[in-house]
């Protein structure tokens, strides 16, 4: 019996899924995806697949991956949906088609415990908060216990938190096979785990990151493997751009300053003055800080000259002349101790390729590549590739989609393109050849959602529009009892309009408004779920960014979506310029083949986050007049799930009112 074959029984009517599985129902176009993919990894070949929400596209690539007796890679957008592959789809799918498969979760050096850097993270000569102690203390426990060393393990470690850069190595400041720890290094022991196993589960930021670098374990792994499959495709692009090229950040260099200070006092006391090291490298950062500006906005300047925009080019040199010499003294002191210890000689390599990167940053930007500065928390100086497209054909796929091969490659997303042919997704990775499959939604958008774009709302450019946003919201919320998640295109707007409801909400009923922000993003999202159980209060999410995607609440709890602008790119974002001019020199509309269909792209991301199950309703609200007055509108709105539109104000609350009546919710969708 053929794979195909094998397949379509597991999803019959009666099949595997249907007898283990409850509340599964056989649905044709996961039945047709899982076939699509069944027939790729068969034959080799490459698959983009984009399947509407519902569709239960994990178990249509997961079947006929486990199914095929051959080694899979599968790479998925973030650390979360990692976990969600590894701990529950895969272990329940595998129970349910009775395969022995062996499954390895593979993540980035920076996910796993790193015990020499624990070891060192009580000398650590940096004062620690109580709070920070508190969770060291943690570490030290969990340390003795775990055997993955994973840092997910660890509930309520935040991921930004001061402590995980201790605890944890980077390629820089691993030393490898000299490691004293180096038998029982958590790092090693996944990848040997990878290495054996038929399913291996990495990231996009991993398998681009190793591509660049050839470092973490997929370099040695991808030849072996006889298909790979990337879910969440559609951050393929964005995430590959930022590892295909190079950076230098402020926190790399402060990372450098405490591992200097401490392995300098230890290893070669005397021998030089490591503290006044320490300190010029330090004020050689907070001169870049300064020239850089305002440390509590965060945004991307072009660098298209000598220095990033807004800063003048003799600035730029000083402040770069300044690193350099600060970081010079260093190396050239940890030249004369290096052979003392395996981490002064790991040192002496960091110096270095901290000079070389602020060499690259010192000089013109090469053609074929774009260059920016990041600044906020950390100042980021960042070089990269326009797109993933050379990288993908090449380095990856050895010749591109039409020259696969036997190998077989599946892409697939919820969204990846605004028309037939999804040629921004496409295109922008490379995938020239490949076969196109598009399957719809199964939800019934006409009877379970509406669509409501206010005419009265000011225009986006109006400087009262986020608080026409705002007293929109807060009318709606109160008739839902909360329920609503409000999603901005930029982190401006989403303060301006939680502060405002904040301010309404905090006079009037009991109604919770969370903004992105306050607390980690499951913790936001698990306190919205939560809301509207037991009769409390419901909440209000604010957010922006990060949550326009893989936020999934089903039910009553969430049952109204805004969004505040169309989600068009920022047109000063460096990335975006250096696009625009590529393709406006091959004699293409920017606009046409860049800002809309990545507005498209990202529209229909937001408004995925209303139906999440087959008994939901909602109504998703675009608070966008260009919407109806534009031309280019249409378009848009073709690329949204078909569903009545809303004529008046009068009509949107009766909306409101009859999504208050009550409504069944349906088990997890498979």
């Amino acid at each position: 019996m053929g794979l195909q074959d094998a397949v379509q029984r597991v999803f019959d009517e009666g099949g595997a899924l249907a007898q283990t599985v409850e509340k599964f129902k056989p649905r044709s176009g996961q039945t047709k995806m899982a076939l699509e993919v069944a027939h790729t990894i068969e034959h080799g070949g490459v698959l983009v697949a984009e399947a509407g929400t519902g569709v239960g596209k994990t178990f249509a690539y997961l079947v006929p991956a486990l199914l095929s007796g051959e080694r899979v890679l599968l790479s998925t957008a973030t650390k979360a949906l990692q976990d969600q592959l590894f701990g529950r789809d895969i272990p329940q799918l595998m129970a349910v088609l009775g395969v022995p498969v062996r499954v390895a979760l593979l993540k980035g050096r920076g996910s796993y415990l790193c015990l020499q850097r624990l070891a060192y993270a009580r000398l650590d000569a940096h004062p620690m908060d109580p709070g920070t102690m508190r969770q060291l203390a943690r570490v030290e426990e969990w340390s003795v216990s775990t055997r993955a060393g994973d840092m997910a393990e660890l509930t309520g470690l935040d991921d930004g938190s001061f402590l995980i850069p201790l605890v944890t190595s980077t390629r820089e400041n691993c030393l490898g096979a000299r490691c004293p720890k180096v038998q029982s290094c958590h790092v090693n022991l996944a990848r040997r785990d990878a290495m054996s196993a038929d399913v291996v589960v990495v990231n996009h930021h991993l398998f681009f990151a190793d591509l660049n670098v050839r470092e973490s374990g997929v370099a040695e792994l991808l030849p072996s493997v006889t298909a790979v499959v990337f879910d969440e495709a559609h951050q393929l692009n964005e995430i590959g751009v930022q590892f295909l090229g190079q950076q230098l950040t402020t926190g790399q260099l402060t990372g450098f300053c405490r591992d200097l200070a401490l392995q300098g006092a230890r290893w070669a006391r005397g021998l030089a003055n490591w503290h006044l090291m320490v300190m010029d490298i330090e004020r050689a950062i907070a001169a870049l800080r300064r020239v850089c500006g305002d440390a509590d906005r965060t945004d991307r300047r072009r660098w298209n000259a000598s220095g990033p925009q807004g800063i003048s080019s003799s600035a730029w040199i000083a402040v770069m002349e300044g690193l350099r010499t600060a970081v010079q003294a260093a190396e050239v002191a940890l030249l004369t101790v290096a052979e003392m210890a395996p981490d002064m000689q790991a040192l002496q390599v960091r110096s270095v390729h901290f000079l070389e990167k602020i060499n690259n940053f010192s000089q013109p930007l090469p053609p074929g590549l774009v260059r920016w500065l990041e600044s906020g928390k950390q100042i980021r100086l960042v070089e990269s590739p326009l797109d993933i497209a050379d990288a993908m054909r090449g380095r990856v796929m050895g010749g591109g989609a039409e020259q696969a091969g036997r190998r077989s490659w599946i892409f697939t997303s919820a969204t990846l393109g605004s028309d037939a042919d999804m040629g921004w997704f496409v295109e922008s990775c490379g995938l020239a050849g490949a076969q196109l499959l598009q399957v719809e939604s199964p939800f019934d958008y006409s009877v379970q959602a509406s669509l409501y774009i206010p005419a009265q709302m000011p225009k986006p450019s109006d400087p009262s529009h986020s608080s026409s946003v705002a007293m929109l919201v807060a009318e709606a919320a109160e008739i839902l009892g909360g329920r609503t998640l409000l999603l901005t295109t930029t982190l401006r707007a989403m303060r301006s309009i939680g502060d405002a409801l904040a301010q309404y909400f905090s006079q009037t009923s009991g109604i919770n408004v969370l903004v992105q922000g306050q607390s980690p993003k499951r913790e936001l999202l698990e306190r919205f779920s939560q809301s509207s159980e037991n009769g409390s209060a419901g909440c209000i999410l604010v957010a922006s960014a990060s949550f326009w995607e893989g936020v999934d609440i089903p039910g009553d709890a969430l049952q109204m979506v805004v969004i505040d602008k169309l989600p068009f790119s920022p047109p000063s974002d460096p990335l975006v310029e250096a696009k625009v001019r590529q393709l406006e020199s091959i004699g293409k509309n920017a606009f046409k083949h860049l800002h809309l269909p990545q507005a498209a792209i990202a529209l229909k991301q937001g408004a995925g986050r209303l139906i999440r199950r087959e008994t939901d309703r909602g109504v998703l609200v675009v608070c966008d007049v260009r919407l109806t007055q534009m031309g280019y509108g249409r378009k848009l709105l073709a690329a949204l799930p078909a569903m009545p539109v809303i004529g008046s104000p009068d009509h949107f609350r009766d909306a409101l009112y009859a999504l208050t009546k009550p409504s069944t919710t349906d088990p997890d969708f498979f």
